[in-house]
């Protein structure tokens, strides 16, 4: 008998016997609670409920006991949770975040700053690469989360949970000709031009060159590196015309470029944060989680902890709608 079955028989019964409904509440799948609870009457060896077809109808009366005392196991289990919290103190520590340069540079400065105010002391290790980089940081070190763009093939071992997507940009010295043309820019468009972008993976089917690949034209990249900022750098000194993401586009960077929207012209991509498994998630983690991906709420958070392999993460947020992160340029896109 385990915990997680008595959890779901309670689940249950608090939803009039909707295992339907049960699933959902428990962000689990109901074919994941149907089995539990057969596996449950099997080792007990009686039903708890009485069946029409196969729906559940009522409660035996052994099913009554059964639930009663479940209440009372699952209550000393909050207990015993509670106890442990206290003991675990579970406002300090020290959180270790593995993040590509555009995440750290962009994304967790302010999130960084808010969990900082709320856990003053929770100390903070930031360490940043490639998404190569981060994957290799994760294997090595004992890294609580990695945020990562593009394809989770590389973090196999971790459940990887999708947080925002978000688009490229054309980024090019203000007056460049290509601010000249009055409609959206082609791919054709950009084949004269030399190219400064990120640094590619070669195992992402995502790459800049694959974009241009798959409309016949090639792609003339001359200089790549992983920190937008020094991608905006060679721009300004016209080395060529500048693929970032739309939030490496800043205010500050009016004065000298300006940002064009790749609308359709790549893929949007999207960005997430990988969790170990079987990690015991205390406070300040979760709460981290929830400023870098405000949609995931506490039980939602609470399943992907529990969750063995990436296919019940995929079930879990499956119907989640992703916020898209463009940053200062997401206001130009409105204007425009």
């Amino acid at each position: 008998m385990k915990l997680q079955q008595l959890k779901y028989l309670l689940a249950i019964v608090d939803n009039g016997l909707n295992i339907t409904a049960a699933a959902e509440r428990l962000y689990t799948s109901q074919p994941g609670v149907s089995k539990q609870l057969k596996l449950l009457e099997e080792e007990l060896g009686m039903e708890l409920f009485a069946r029409k077809g196969k729906s559940l109808h009522c409660i035996t009366r052994a099913g009554e006991q059964v639930i009663k005392h479940a209440r009372a196991v699952m209550g000393e289990v909050d207990h015993i949770r509670s106890l442990a919290q206290h003991f675990y103190r579970e406002e300090e520590g020290t959180l270790t975040i593995a993040a590509t340069n555009t995440q750290a540079r962009y994304v967790l400065p302010d999130i960084l700053r808010e969990l900082r105010h709320q856990y003053p002391r929770v100390r903070l290790n930031l360490h940043q690469g490639t998404s190569e980089q981060v994957a290799a940081m994760m294997s090595n070190s004992e890294i609580d989360f990695a945020i990562a763009s593009g394809t989770e093939c590389r973090f196999r071992n971790l459940l990887c949970v999708p947080s925002y997507q978000w688009d490229k940009v054309i980024l090019v010295p203000n007056g460049h000709q290509l601010t000249k043309i009055d409609r959206e820019l082609t791919l054709q468009d950009l084949v004269d031009f030399p190219l400064v972008s990120y640094v590619f993976s070669f195992e992402d089917e995502l790459t800049l060159q694959k974009s241009f690949a798959d409309q016949g034209l090639a792609a003339n990249v001359v200089f790549t590196a992983r920190d937008s900022e020094i991608i905006k750098t060679y721009v300004r000194t016209g080395a060529g015309i500048g693929v970032v993401a739309g939030i490496a586009y800043e205010s500050s960077d009016r004065s000298h470029l300006t940002a064009i929207p790749a609308n359709g012209l790549f893929q949007r991509s999207t960005t997430w944060i990988g969790i170990r498994r079987n990690t015991r998630l205390r406070c300040y983690m979760t709460d981290f989680l929830r400023l870098f991906a405000p949609h995931l709420d506490s039980n939602l958070i609470e399943g992907v902890a529990r969750a063995s392999d990436q296919s019940e993460v995929n079930q879990l947020v499956q119907s989640i709608a992703l916020p898209v992160k463009n940053g200062f340029n997401s206001k130009l896109s409105a204007a425009a």
